[in-house]
C-alpha cells in the first residue's frame, strides 16, 4: 500500500482506539452503578436495574447505534456527532453485560464477610466499599477482559453511520486497491494485536489485585526429601 493509504488505516485505528477507551470507560460506569444496584435491598432498585439489563442485552448494538444516532435527534432534539452516538451505544449495550459481571462477582462474596461488616455496624456503602468490592473485582477481571475484546470487535459496527475506524477506513482502503485479500488480512492482524495486549493488560491487572488481597499463586515448594532409614553416610558394612 501506498504511504497515503497506509495514513488512512492508521487514522482508522486511532478512532476505534478512541471508541474502544471511551466505551469501555461508559460500560465500566454503567456495570457497576446496574450491578451494584441489582444487589440492593429495595425490590424496586432490583426492578429497574433488572429491565435494563435485560432490554440492553436483548437489543442488536447494531440497532442501538441507529437508534441513538437517528432517532434520539428526532425524539429529544439531540444530535450527538457519530463518535459520542458509537460511543453511548456500545457503552450502554456492553454495560448491560458487564453489569451481570458485577453482580455475579458481588453475590460470590461469602456471605460471613457480609454478615461480619453488619457485626460492625457498617453502613451498606461502607460494607459495598470497604469489605465486598475489595474482594470481588479481582475476580470481575477475566470476563471484563472477554467483554473488552468483544467491545473492540463491537467498535466495527459504528462504520455503519460513516465513522472513520478501523473497519471503515479498510474498506476505503479495499476499494482504492480493489484488492479484498491484503487489506483484510492487514486488519485481521491489526484486531488480534489490539486484543492480544489487552488481555495481556488485563491479566496483569487481574494478579496484581489478587496479589494485593494475598491471593497470587504461590511459587510450588520444593517437597522436603524423605532419607530411607539406614541409609546414612557409610551406609555399606
Amino acid at each position: 500500500m501506498t504511504p497515503g493509504l497506509w495514513e488512512l488505516v492508521l487514522r482508522g485505528v486511532w478512532v476505534t482506539l478512541q471508541l474502544l477507551f471511551l466505551g469501555a470507560l461508559v460500560a465500566t460506569v454503567v456495570s457497576f452503578a446496574v450491578g451494584v444496584a441489582r444487589t440492593h435491598r429495595r425490590w424496586i432498585v432490583r426492578f429497574v436495574a433488572g429491565l435494563y439489563t435485560e432490554v440492553f442485552r436483548g437489543t442488536s448494538a447494531l440497532i442501538m447505534i441507529f437508534w441513538v444516532y437517528f432517532v434520539l435527534p428526532l425524539a429529544f432534539g439531540w444530535q450527538l456527532v457519530p463518535l459520542w452516538a458509537g460511543v453511548l451505544a456500545l457503552g450502554l449495550t456492553y454495560g448491560a453485560y458487564g453489569a451481570e459481571i458485577v453482580r455475579g462477582a458481588l453475590n460470590s462474596v461469602d456471605p460471613a464477610q457480609r454478615e461480619g461488616g453488619i457485626a460492625l455496624s457498617f453502613t451498606p456503602w461502607q460494607r459495598m466499599r470497604l469489605i465486598l468490592l475489595p474482594q470481588a473485582v479481582p475476580e470481575m477481571i477475566p470476563p471484563f477482559a472477554n467483554l473488552v475484546v468483544e467491545l473492540l470487535k463491537g467498535t466495527a459496527l459504528v462504520s455503519v453511520i460513516g465513522m472513520g475506524d478501523l473497519a471503515f477506513s479498510g474498506s476505503l482502503v479495499r476499494l482504492a486497491l480493489q484488492e479484498s485479500v491484503e487489506i483484510y488480512t492487514y486488519l485481521l492482524v491489526i484486531y488480534f494485536v489490539i486484543a492480544f495486549l489487552l488481555t495481556r493488560a488485563m491479566r496483569a491487572l487481574e494478579r496484581r489485585l489478587k496479589a494485593g488481597l494475598g491471593r497470587a499463586p504461590a511459587k510450588a515448594a520444593v517437597a522436603p526429601v524423605r532419607v530411607p532409614e539406614g541409609a546414612g553416610a557409610g551406609g555399606g558394612a
